[in-house]
């Protein structure tokens, strides 16, 4: 029953669709994608164009897509290639952040308003892992629970790289709590160096006058 129970569960875990989205001409669709530090991200697509003769989508194999993969802050390039209308792409985060992947067609025409419907899908992995290869050599079962280990690493990473946000944030907040204390400590002795200074003045004036 245990694995019963299992494998229901990695097949609802497993269990995700591909998004589509339409272009016209030339226009670029862009993501933002918040991944974890060393996280392997398989990207497909399969684009088609609107044939108006027959009304309906078709695979033209002059097509071509542009994928670009950004890191952010930074501004960093990972991804930037042309590729058919049934393409993949790969890349692996350095660093924990931002991701931006942006899909454009590629046109020759200043005004092409071609319509291109994008069917597109991301896998998120772990770049060390080495058993992908082997899948077609397991059983059903098998392939199951690997891809449920798959998709538990996927939220120890996540975990991880909050923990690490968390550090960062408790970092700053300690050094700014610091430099609070430090300069209600400065305002203190500027304080009281000019009360001992007024207080002098004071009894030399007084002395001066002969009021003392």
């Amino acid at each position: 029953m245990k694995w019963v129970a299992l494998l229901a569960l990695s097949i609802l875990v497993s269990m995700t669709e591909a998004l589509y989205f339409y272009l016209e001409g030339s226009e670029k669709k862009c993501f933002l994608e918040e991944l974890p530090k060393e996280t392997m991200v398989i990207g497909s697509f399969h684009a088609e164009q609107f044939n108006e003769q027959i009304n309906r989508w078709v695979s033209e194999p002059t097509l071509k897509i542009q994928v670009t993969v950004e890191e952010l802050p930074q501004g960093n390039i990972v991804v930037d290639r042309q590729l058919g209308a049934l393409g993949k792409f790969t890349f692996t985060s350095a660093e924990s952040g931002d991701h931006h992947i942006c899909l454009s067609t590629i046109s020759s025409s200043w005004f092409d308003s071609t319509k291109t419907k994008v069917t597109f899908d991301m896998d998120f992995d772990d770049p060390a892992g080495d058993n992908h290869d082997h899948r077609e050599t397991l059983g059903e079962l098998a392939a199951k629970i690997h891809e449920l280990n798959e998709r538990v690493q996927d939220i120890r990473r996540e975990q991880l790289s909050q923990r690490e946000r968390e550090a960062e944030f408790r970092d700053q907040s300690e050094m700014t709590n610091s430099r609070v204390v430090w300069w209600t400590v400065l305002q203190l002795i500027v304080l009281g160096v000019v009360c001992v200074w007024q207080m002098r003045h004071f009894k030399n004036f007084f002395v001066a006058k002969k009021l003392v």
